[in-house]
Formats: structure tokens, C-alpha cells, sequence
């Protein structure tokens, strides 16, 4: 009798196991997946949305754009073409929030490590002071990977527009001329296709802790096909 009991005892310990992984596969495979969302203007605060595109409710994704690195490379949409990305507006000679900033992008290029398919770019507002040879100091001194960050400068109303009407990052007021001037702690996270995924506060370090979370849903959401 007692080796009786002795042979259901094992069976229920080897049992036991596998009912535990069997509940835990049919509880993940319950869970919805997380997504992040798609932002579209008609989904920003009206103040960072140029009035002619304030209607658009979905399609919406970066514009094409042609500007210069801090190695004087020529950077397209080419360049970030598949690529999950982190996009900034700063400038060199900023004394405020842009050194805050440009520290929280070497951290997130830390976390990133050697993970090519996620990259930043950071646009000049004063391209008439942030030449090549500027940026490219700037690089030097703050620890720039040129694998995976560009520092990009140009045509101040590319960059503006881009800023207003592409990346929703700033107000609208303004119109890219000589005395125009915008100033953001927004960090845009955007997705393979070119779409918005997420606004941060680029001077708070759990923002960048929530990018990091955020660019990993996407990378997942990419994994199962479900983006």
C-alpha cells in the first residue's frame, strides 16, 4: 500500500511542475499586448500643431529632410530608413536645459549599447552658430557615437518646420526667419515607419527610464508582428 501511495506521490511532484508552466504560458498568452500609441496632430495640444495640419487624424509621420552632421555627412530619412529613433532639438552654446539634455542622450546611448537598430538625432536651432566644426567639438566633449547619434545643422526653416510640423515638439508661433527661436526639452520617439510613438521630458531622468521601457514595447511589437 505504502509503494502504491509512493508512485502517486512522484507522479504529482513531476505533475506539479508542468501544471505550474502550462497556468503561467496560458496566462501570458491572455494578456493583451501592450502598444504604444500613434500620435497624429489632431492628438497633440492645438499649441504645438501648425494650424493647416490641426485635422489630421492618422498618417501622420516625419517629413524628408536633407541636413549635415558633425562629420559633414549629408543625413536623410536614408539613414534612419528601418530604425527606431530618438529625435531632440538643442544648441552648443544653450546654458540651460540643452547640457541636461545632451547628458540624458549619452545615457540613453549608454543603455542602447550596441543595439543598431535604435538610434538619435539631435537638430541644431542656431545653424548659423552650430557649423560642422562646432558640432563636431561638441561630439568630441560630450561623448558622441557617430554610429548611431548625429548632430545635424542646416537650413534653419527645414529644421523649424520639422520641428513645428513633423516631430509637434514646439509652438507653432514663428515662422524660421532670423529672429525665430525655439526652445524644447522634448524628446520624440518615432517608430520604423517615420510615425510619433511617444513625447518625453528630456531634462527628467524617469523619462528616459520610460523611453528605454517604451522602445522596448516597440521592439517586441515588431517581434510578433503586431506594429
Amino acid at each position: 500500500m505504502r509503494s502504491f501511495f509512493a508512485k502517486f506521490k512522484l507522479f504529482g511532484l513531476v505533475l506539479l511542475p508542468i501544471s505550474a508552466v502550462i497556468m503561467y504560458l496560458f496566462y501570458n498568452a491572455l494578456q493583451p499586448v501592450k502598444l504604444l500609441p500613434v500620435y497624429s496632430p489632431a492628438m497633440v495640444n492645438a499649441e504645438l500643431v501648425s494650424e493647416e495640419i490641426q485635422h489630421v487624424r492618422k498618417y501622420h509621420t516625419i517629413a524628408d529632410f536633407s541636413l549635415t552632421n558633425q562629420n559633414g555627412e549629408t543625413i536623410t530619412q536614408e539613414d534612419y530608413k528601418d530604425k527606431i529613433y530618438i529625435a531632440d532639438f538643442f544648441f552648443t552654446t544653450c546654458p540651460t536645459i540643452c547640457p541636461i539634455m545632451t547628458k540624458n542622450m549619452v545615457d540613453l546611448q549608454k543603455a542602447l549599447g550596441n543595439d543598431s537598430g535604435v538610434m538619435l538625432l539631435s537638430h541644431s536651432v542656431t545653424p548659423e552658430i552650430d557649423s560642422v566644426a562646432q558640432l563636431k567639438k561638441y561630439a568630441l566633449e560630450k561623448g558622441v557615437d557617430d554610429a548611431t547619434w548625429n548632430l545635424v545643422t542646416g537650413d534653419k526653416k527645414q529644421i523649424y518646420d520639422l520641428a513645428r510640423k513633423s516631430y509637434l515638439a514646439v509652438k507653432t508661433d514663428g515662422d524660421g526667419g532670423p529672429f525665430d527661436m525655439i526652445h524644447t526639452e522634448n524628446f520624440i520617439l518615432v517608430d520604423k515607419k517615420k510615425r510619433i510613438r511617444g513625447f518625453y521630458d528630456g531634462t527628467k531622468k524617469e523619462d528616459i527610464d520610460k523611453i528605454l521601457a517604451d522602445i522596448e514595447i516597440l521592439k517586441k511589437s515588431y517581434d510578433e508582428n503586431n506594429d
